[in-house]
Parts: C-alpha cells; structure tokens; sequence
C-alpha cells in the first residue's frame, strides 16, 4: 500500500510540471566605446556595436562590428584633435580598427599629460556620444618588486611576483596594473583595481598574478612567473570613474556561469546610452628578468 502512495505522489508532482520557454527579444545594436590616454602617449579610441548575447561569434561577425567612418573629437581644454581611423592587421585575413591622431595634422595632435582632464566627443550616424576622463597625479607605483619560487609546486622554475607599495595618507587613490611576458602584449591581472579604502596611508605588500587574455584564460595552476623571463610591470593610477568600471567589469567576468552570483552591471561614462568607458592612465613601468 505505501508503494502505492508513494507512486501516486510521484505521478502528481511529474504532472504538475511545465515547461516555460523564454523567448528573448533581440535588442538593436548598441554602440561600444573602448577609449583610453596614457601619459606620453596618443589617445585610442576603438568603437564597435554590440553583439547579442547568443550569437554565434564568428570572424566575420566581429569584423563587422567596428564602426566606421565615425566623428571622433578629443579636447584637452586648450586643444581640440578630430581622430583618424586607421586599421591594423590583427592577423592574416583578420583586421582590427582604431581612431588616434590624425599624423598630418601635428599642429592639434597632444599626447596624454598627468594631471589633465580629457573631454571625448564621438558622432555615429547622426547621434552624439561624450564622456570625460583625467590622467590623476602619478602618486602610487611600487618601491620595489622581487619574485618568490611558487610555493607547493613541484616545478622549481616557477616563481610568484610580490611588490611593496606605500600608499600617501589621504582617500581617492585607486591603480590598475598589467605585467608584459617577453615579447607578448600588456594584459591586465586576473583582478587588476584596487582602491585605498582599507590600506590608506599604509606601506604594504600585494601578490600581483601575471596578467593573462580574458579570451583565452591560463588553466588551474598555470599563472606564475618563469624563471628568465622578462617581466615588465606597469601600474597605472586611474581615476574613480575608471576604477568603477573596471571593478564592475572584471566581476561581471568572473561571475559568468556562476549561478548564484549576485546580479551585476558593468558602470561605464559614456552619455547617450552608450557601453564602455573612456580612461585616463597615469603609468609606471619596471622591466625585471625573473631570478
């Protein structure tokens, strides 16, 4: 008799189950501005349009996204430069496209200065985007660096990178750093913000992971330092703006296919409705051989 029950139960909660299918409403297109200045160097402005989310990602289909032939203005208060597009090839059969000085036209042409505010103008199709951004004060970098063999590894070769940092006294500071492996691009680490709310006014040591490519991410275990490479760290200090979007971005990274992390929204400062940001670094460089 209990078996019975227990099977009419069963055949009730089964019944009483529905498939509920969501059907996702495609969003128009929606302009992306990844924008940035460096001190003693050129702006950058790359624009595409966004992708919905289920897509196929092709080459075609990124190749597609970049927006061309856009009005893009950069002011530094005194001077105003109207960008050139210019493209670069990525890799055979696959090009990218970027917006920066305009090389005949030198007499308007700045590169990025510390302490200088930035404001970004960019014209597609009719609409008009801004946003604005400073290179801070260059006031955090480490005083020095050093390297430590990566601890329960049996792979002697490895090693960890530690820097010790003094923070000055006062709230507002924030960094985003990137370290450079031979000959390979700059890549920002794993989590690249801080901000001073809680070291302010302190000397203290930070373990920096070795940055990596957010497309193609290093395996458990495979982020340390080699022996003999040749390391460059670079520390950028970035104003809040900047740090805000940075922060919101690398945790909306790491919460991909993570089911009960919290709901998130990457904060950029692009008016209009726009995605992404404009930022301004203020950087340091050091080039090690790892011991």
């Amino acid at each position: 008799m209990k078996n019975v029950v227990i099977l009419f139960l069963l055949s009730l909660l089964f019944g009483c189950e529905k498939n509920i299918d969501f059907k996702l409403d495609e969003s128009a297109p929606t302009l992306v501005v990844d924008a940035e200045i460096e001190n003693g160097k050129p702006p950058k402005v790359v624009l595409t349009k966004s992708i919905p989310y289920f897509s196929q990602i092709t080459p075609e289909i990124l190749a597609n996204s970049f927006v061309h032939d856009a009005e893009v203005y950069l002011s530094n208060g005194l001077l105003t430069q109207k960008l050139k597009e210019y493209t670069n090839n990525f890799i055979p059969g696959f090009s990218t496209y970027f917006y920066s000085i305009d090389t005949s036209l030198l007499n308007t042409a700045f590169d990025g200065v510390l302490n200088t505010s930035y404001q970004l103008k960019v014209i597609v199709e009719g609409k008009e985007y801004n946003a604005e951004t400073q290179i801070p004060a260059l006031n955090v970098f480490p005083d020095s660096v050093y390297f430590k063999p990566a601890p329960d590894n049996p792979d002697t070769n490895t090693r960890v990178l530690f820097a010790i940092i003094s923070d000055p006294a006062g709230l507002g500071n924030y960094i985003r750093y990137y370290t450079k492996r031979n000959s390979s691009p700059f890549f920002p680490g794993r989590r690249s913000v801080y901000t001073d709310e809680i070291i302010d006014g302190t000397t203290y040591t930070a373990k920096l992971d070795p940055g990596f490519d957010y497309n193609n991410p290093p395996a458990s275990g495979e982020d340390f330092f080699m022996k003999s490479d040749t390391i460059t760290l670079k520390v950028s200090n970035i104003n809040r703006a900047s740090y805000t979007f940075w922060n919101t971005w690398e945790f909306a990274y790491q919460s991909i296919g993570n089911p009960f992390a919290q709901p998130n929204k990457v904060i950029g400062n692009i008016s209009n409705g726009a995605l992404g940001a404009f930022c301004g670094y203020a950087s340091w460089n050091k080039t090690i051989i790892v011991p």
